[in-house]
C-alpha cells in the first residue's frame, strides 16, 4: 500500500534542491562538494564574519511546507485569519489620505513619541509598570534588536549564553558576530540556577568573557517551556553577580492560554535586563515592528547602533500599529488569540498522546505556539525530516535551535497556525516515520 501523500514526492525533491545547504544547521549534508565550479574572485572580498551567516533553516523547511498536499507543523506562524483584516485597510488608506506625507516620510531613529508610550503601555499589561518610553527603541521586529545587542557589546570571541535549545534566528545573529554561543541547561521548568553558575565559573575560568544571557523565558521558542516563577529572580541575580546583562526575549508573553501572567525578568529588574518585545505574535508579523525596553544608562549606545542600521523604522507601520492600539480592541484580540491557540495545543497533544509510540516524550506548554519532542538517545531527527516528507507531514529537526555541534534527537511541532483536525492528521502521518526509527535504533 502506497502511504505517500499528494504532492509530498515533490516537496522532497524541492528539499534536495533547494534547502539541503540552508539545513545544514539540522545536521544535513551540505550543498556544496569538492567538484564544484571554482570560487568566483569575489569570494576572496568576503569578510571572516560572512563565513557565520546563515541561512535559517526554519525559513526553508517553512517553504518547503508550501507544497501542495504537506501538513505542515514547522512554521511557527501567528492565525491572522481572526483580525478585523477589512476595517485595518481602511484604517491604512485612511492614514495616508489623511497623513501621507508624514506616513510616508522618514521619521525619527527611536520611533514615534506615541508608540513608544503607548508601548509601555503593552508592556504594563505584560507586568512591567515602570517602562519609560524615553528608554524605548522601536526596531524592525525583535530580531533587528537582537543584532543590535550583539553589535553593541560584543566584539570577536566574547560569549553570548543561551538556553538549549533556543531560537534559531537569534543563534544565526549572535554567529554572524563571531561571538561564541555557549548553552545552558535547562528542563521542564527552564534554565536550571546551578548549571547557570557552573557554566558561568567554567567559562570564567577559561579566561572567556561573557557579555549577554539571551533567554525566552515565556514559551520557549522551540520548547514551549515556561521559565517558572520561582527562577526568574534567582537567574537576574546571578548574571548581576558576573556583570553579565540578561537579553530578554518575550514575543509570547501575552499568549498564555489562561491569561494568568508571569512577572517578566525586566520587572523588578531595570538595570540588569534589556527587554525585547514584538507585535509580531500579538499583531501582526509583516509590519516588523518590535522594540528594546533598554536600561537607562545603555539607551543612547543603543539607540545610536539602531539607527546606523535602520536609520528609522517605518512610519507608515508605526501609525498602523498606533491606530490599532488606539482604536481596535487589542486586548480582546490576544484573549481571542489565547482561547485560539488552546484549543489547537490541546489538539495536539490529544493526538501525541494517541498516536505516538512508546519511548517519544514532549512538552505540555501553557502558552505560545510550540510542542517539543524528544525521541530516543541514538536517534536523528534530520534523516527522519525526508521521511517524513515522504508521509505528508514537515516538521523542524533539533539541530537547528541548539549551539551544540551534532545530530539532534529532538523535533519542534507548531501548532499556532493549523486547524485542530490538521494537527491530528499531521501526528498521524509523523507518528509511523518515529516508530520505525526506534524500531531500527
Amino acid at each position: 500500500m502506497n502511504t505517500t501523500a499528494p504532492g509530498a514526492n515533490a516537496a522532497a525533491e524541492a528539499l534536495s534542491e533547494e534547502a539541503v545547504d540552508a539545513l545544514a544547521r539540522a545536521g544535513g549534508p551540505s550543498a556544496v562538494h569538492a567538484d564544484d565550479a571554482a570560487p568566483h574572485p569575489h569570494e576572496a572580498l568576503l569578510s571572516s564574519r560572512a563565513a557565520n551567516i546563515k541561512q535559517s533553516a526554519v525559513r526553508d523547511v517553512f517553504e518547503i511546507s508550501m507544497q501542495p498536499g504537506l501538513v505542515s507543523l514547522a512554521g511557527g506562524n501567528p492565525y491572522l485569519q481572526s483580525l478585523p483584516l477589512e476595517r485595518l485597510g481602511t484604517t491604512a488608506a485612511n492614514i495616508i489620505a489623511k497623513h501621507g506625507l508624514e506616513a510616508l516620510q522618514y521619521g525619527g531613529g527611536q520611533g514615534t513619541e506615541e508608540l513608544r508610550t503607548q508601548i509601555c503601555e503593552v508592556m504594563a499589561a505584560e507586568g512591567i509598570l515602570n517602562a519609560d518610553p524615553e528608554n524605548v527603541v522601536i526596531t524592525a521586529g525583535s530580531q533587528s534588536a537582537q543584532d543590535v545587542a550583539a553589535k553593541v557589546f560584543c566584539d570577536p570571541g566574547d560569549v553570548i549564553l543561551l538556553e538549549d535549545p533556543t531560537y534559531v534566528g537569534a543563534l544565526n545573529t549572535f554567529e554572524a558576530y563571531e561571538v561564541d554561543v555557549q548553552p545552558v541547561a535547562g528542563d521542564e521548568r527552564g534554565i536550571i540556577p546551578s548549571l547557570l553558575r557552573e557554566r558561568i565559573a567554567a567559562l570564567q575560568a577559561q579566561g572567556k568573557r561573557i557579555k549577554l544571557l539571551y533567554t525566552i523565558p515565556n514559551f520557549n521558542n522551540p520548547s514551549g517551556v515556561m521559565l517558572a516563577p520561582d527562577r526568574r529572580q534567582e537567574i537576574v541575580d546571578i548574571c548581576r553577580e558576573a556583570n553579565i546583562l540578561v537579553l530578554e526575549d518575550n514575543p509570547y508573553g501575552l499568549l498564555k492560554f489562561d491569561g494568568v501572567l508571569p512577572e517578566p525578568l525586566r520587572a523588578a529588574n531595570p538595570d540588569d535586563v534589556l527587554y525585547l518585545g514584538s507585535f509580531s505574535k500579538i499583531f501582526a508579523p509583516g509590519l516588523r515592528i518590535g522594540w528594546a525596553l533598554v536600561p537607562a544608562h545603555l539607551k543612547q549606545r543603543y539607540y545610536l547602533a539602531s539607527e546606523a542600521v535602520t536609520l528609522c523604522p517605518p512610519t507608515l507601520n508605526q501609525m498602523l500599529v498606533s491606530e490599532y492600539l488606539s482604536n481596535y480592541d487589542w486586548q480582546g484580540q490576544i484573549a481571542t488569540y489565547r482561547a485560539l491557540y488552546a484549543e489547537r495545543c490541546t489538539a495536539l497533544l490529544g493526538a501525541l498522546d494517541e498516536f505516538m509510540p512508546e519511548g517519544v516524550f514532549w512538552t505540555r506548554p501553557e502558552g505560545g505556539f510550540f510542542v517539543w519532542l524528544t525521541l530516543p538517545e541514538g536517534i536523528d531527527s534530520y534523516p527522519l525530516l525526508h521521511e517524513g516528507i515522504d508521509a505528508g507531514v514537515v516538521f523542524v529537526p533539533g539541530a537547528a535551535f541548539s549551539a551544540a555541534e551534532g545530530p539532534s534527537n529532538k523535533l519542534r511541532l507548531a501548532f499556532s497556525a493549523v486547524p485542530p483536525e490538521t494537527l491530528r492528521e499531521g501526528v498521524k502521518r509523523l507518528a509511523p516515520v518515529l516508530a520505525r526509527a526506534i524500531a531500527a535504533a
